[in-house]
């Protein structure tokens, strides 16, 4: 990692070296915080975490050749050589910063309450037409975990694409100040982490944090049919860039043919360019991620046909919205996570799935003091839509089932409390042939729902 020398690593740490001053010219090769995967020259960073405190794992660290350690706690007289901080974390993000002005690539920050991990994913296929790209990989989008996206930068990457994730005020402050975006990014103001929130206009303070730390010459680029984001008119001097679906946006589109399960094709208008693209996923939702990546693609000197070729090589992830063919089933995993803006969005797809259309939703988290509100209104939704049968599972998941009743007494339904109570009829209150959307939070744990499909058998 170039320039990152032990002695740069003290200094930018405010950290106290302890070891041979012969090492302090020498560059670390990466930096890691899991004990298990350790590189020869790397630093080892020890995170005090709830089950395991990652200093106990120093000397057998050490003993991997790690070239230097962290620690927040006095080592005493060692064989290695360690730097002493007063936080391991604030270290980390320290380091990272400084990382980033070594390399200066310009980085592309995402946030939003829906839709930044596959926001992501678009920009970055779309930017991987023209340039090597570095992006995200899966919930490393925290105080933490982006850090450690921006320490797998190397020389040879030209962009980084990093995910922004918060659930309080001064998050985003904080790591926006280490990634100091070129382009930012924000998709939509939802109703996600309103219990430190509270509001979306709180939401809408928290997201735009971001602004404080734009490049000069940077570009703001948000979704214009967002009413919270619409309101946005200047950001340090820089006009925001929106779009949306009407034409009074510099990037809209137009002409969006829904294709069910095999994605969504629409005509996308940019500078004065039109083209018609075929986006891979399913979901109305998906033109608004296509719209961000053509506006992010166009900032950096991308032709149109260019951006769409980026758009059409989109690949799904687990665990968002991939489509899977299980047990004779039509699987649509969307168990990642989940909010009311985001499940409706698949339960309105899954209407367009072969054979019987079958949800199981499970518990939405951090929704604060309206959570049975937003559950119950996804369930008066799911009640006006062309499904078959809705199976719930989780506390808060009954009132959304109950309303789904409500709306539809036609509707087919069924409450579990647990995972487990479901996991075992799983296989018979399914078939071959149906299309099964599988979605809730991620502490659900609905992955273990996808797991039984794939062994065709109860667990």
């Amino acid at each position: 990692m170039r320039e990152l020398t032990i002695e740069r690593i003290c200094k930018v740490c405010k950290g106290t070296y302890h070891g041979p001053e012969a090492f302090l010219n020498r560059e670390i090769t990466a930096v890691s915080t899991d004990s298990r995967k350790i590189e020869e020259g790397c630093l080892y960073v020890p995170i005090v975490g709830a089950r395991a405190d990652g200093h106990s794992f120093i000397p057998q660290v050490m003993e991997k050749k790690a070239l230097v350690t962290l620690s927040e706690k006095d080592l005493g007289d060692t064989d290695y050589p360690w730097i002493q901080v007063e936080s391991s974390l604030q270290a980390v993000k320290d380091l990272a910063e400084e990382y980033l002005k070594i390399l200066n690539i310009p980085v592309v920050g995402i946030s939003g309450s829906v839709g930044k991990t596959s926001t992501k994913e678009m920009i970055a296929a779309v930017l991987s037409v023209k340039f090597r790209v570095l992006k995200t990989l899966g919930n490393f989008n925290n105080e933490l975990g982006l850090p450690l996206t921006v320490f797998r930068l190397r020389d040879e990457d030209q962009i980084a694409v990093l995910e922004m994730g918060i659930s309080d005020f001064g998050e985003m402050t904080r790591l926006a100040r280490i990634a100091r975006p070129k382009v930012e990014v924000i998709t939509n103001i939802g109703w996600c982490h309103l219990e430190n929130l509270k509001t979306r206009d709180g939401i809408l303070k928290a997201k735009t944090e971001m602004f404080d730390w734009i490049q000069k010459d940077g570009t703001v680029i948000l979704n214009g049919d967002d009413d919270k984001l619409s309101t946005v008119s200047d950001v340090q001097g820089i006009r925001p860039v929106f779009f949306g679906l009407q034409d009074k946006f510099p990037v809209w589109a137009d002409e969006i043919e829904n294709l069910g399960l095999m994605g969504t094709r629409c005509r996308i208008h940019a500078e004065g360019e039109t083209q018609t693209v075929h986006i891979p996923l399913p979901g109305n939702h998906m033109v608004y991620n296509a719209l961000a990546g053509t506006a992010v693609g166009l900032s950096f000197g991308m032709t149109l046909l260019e951006i769409c070729q980026g758009i059409e090589s989109l690949k799904p992830l687990s665990g968002r919205f991939n489509i899977l063919t299980l047990a004779g089933r039509t699987i649509v995993d969307d168990c990642y996570n989940a909010n009311p803006v985001s499940m409706k969005a698949s339960l309105e797809v899954l209407q367009k799935g072969n054979g019987r259309k079958i949800a199981i939703l499970g518990d939405m988290g951090e929704l604060g003091e309206n959570e049975a509100a937003l559950h119950e209104e996804v369930g008066e939704f799911a009640g006006g839509l062309n499904i078959d049968i809705l199976y719930t599972v989780g506390t808060l998941t009954r009132g959304l089932e109950n309303k789904a009743k409500e709306k539809n007494p036609q509707l087919c339904t069924q409450h579990f409390n647990t995972l487990e109570e479901l996991l075992p009829k799983l296989m018979e209150k399914t078939a071959p042939g149906d299309t099964v959307l599988v979605k809730a939070s991620h502490f659900m744990q609905f992955e273990k729902i996808i797991e039984a499909f794939k062994k065709g058998q109860t667990i």
